[in-house]
């Protein structure tokens, strides 16, 4: 389990920076400058602010991921603390894509679907991850 995870964990560390590929085009894709243009400066800097501190968490959740690698595996309580945190913050964004957005709210073409499974494939992934990592140690520390 130890291997299994500690590849899982250096994947998932590295599925944050991917994910950041996908996000750093979704401005341009998705037509944010005409659509924000339409709101207010203080509604328009708070939407930037929010990508902003978005894209600041990814970075961090991969980094800490990358650099507390052999804490996660320990089972170190900070470290299976910040999985928890983590997977409960991509399992709130995977029941948020299911329940809030509607199929009829996503951009229309076969790019916007494929990237629409791949980008739920990859939460899924790192939400599976991190709860996983959190139930094996608290199972092994328990036996």
């Amino acid at each position: 389990m130890t291997a299994l995870f500690g590849l899982a964990l250096w994947l998932a560390g590295l599925g944050h920076f991917v994910l950041l590929g996908a996000s750093f085009q979704v401005p341009e894709r998705l037509g944010w400058k005409e659509d924000l243009a339409q709101l207010r400066p203080f509604n328009r800097k708070l939407m930037w602010t929010y990508g902003a501190f978005t894209v600041l968490t990814i970075v961090a959740f991969g980094a800490l991921t990358l650099f507390l690698h052999d804490d996660f595996l320990r089972g170190d309580r900070a470290a299976l603390a910040l999985a928890a945190f983590i997977a409960s913050y991509w399992v709130a964004r995977i029941v948020v894509d299911a329940v809030y957005f509607k199929h009829r709210d996503w951009p229309a073409g076969r790019s916007f679907v494929f990237g629409h499974i791949m980008l739920t494939a990859l939460f899924i992934a790192l939400a599976s991850t991190y709860a996983g990592l959190v139930a094996w140690r608290l199972l092994v520390a328990r036996a």
